[in-house]
């Protein structure tokens, strides 16, 4: 089930989309960050802030009471961002994410926002070609990646973000 997140859900996100993309278990999946990045992916502090404003919406996927995946949608002008797209990694290749996006094209619809816009990082091509797979395209622009305390580069090529964006029928 695809639902609304809410502050109650802060600590479980944050266990989720940290073990999504870094650490050990992250290795698990096929989307882990821990062969280039170090750190945290999010905090509990952040995720209150995303839930507490209002051009944010945090969709999470419950099963059996667990939260098993989720997404962070932000409306920006005429798109929607889409972030933070997480499946726990014992249960990717399941068709999670993918249903997940699928209600992100549906919020966005909601909103009467023609287009969904992502930034990946460049050399996580895999993931590239799978949003690819889903519809996505490069636009051609690139952004600096932000390093920092929670996001700690440990290879040697500089990181950037590839734009990918989705138009909706």
């Amino acid at each position: 089930m695809i639902t609304i997140a809410t502050l109650e859900d802060v600590s479980e996100l944050s266990r989720l989309i940290n073990s999504g993309y870094r650490g050990e278990f992250s290795k698990k999946g096929w989307t882990t960050e821990a062969n280039i990045l170090e750190g945290s992916r999010t905090n509990e502090a952040e995720l209150k802030e995303i839930i507490g404003t209002t051009e944010n919406t945090l969709l999470k996927f419950t099963e059996d009471n667990q939260i098993i995946g989720c997404v962070l949608l932000v409306e920006k002008e005429q798109q929607l961002y889409l972030g933070m797209l997480t499946v726990s990694p014992e249960l990717q290749n399941s068709g999670i994410g993918k249903k997940l996006l699928q209600q992100a094209e549906v919020h966005a619809q909601t909103l009467g926002l023609p287009t969904i816009v992502m930034t990946v990082i460049s050399i996580r091509t895999e993931l590239i070609d799978w949003y690819k797979r889903h519809g996505y395209v490069d636009t051609g622009a690139r952004e600096a990646f932000p390093e920092s305390d929670i996001h700690i580069s440990i290879v040697e090529q500089p990181l950037e973000f590839i734009v990918l964006e989705k138009k909706i029928d």
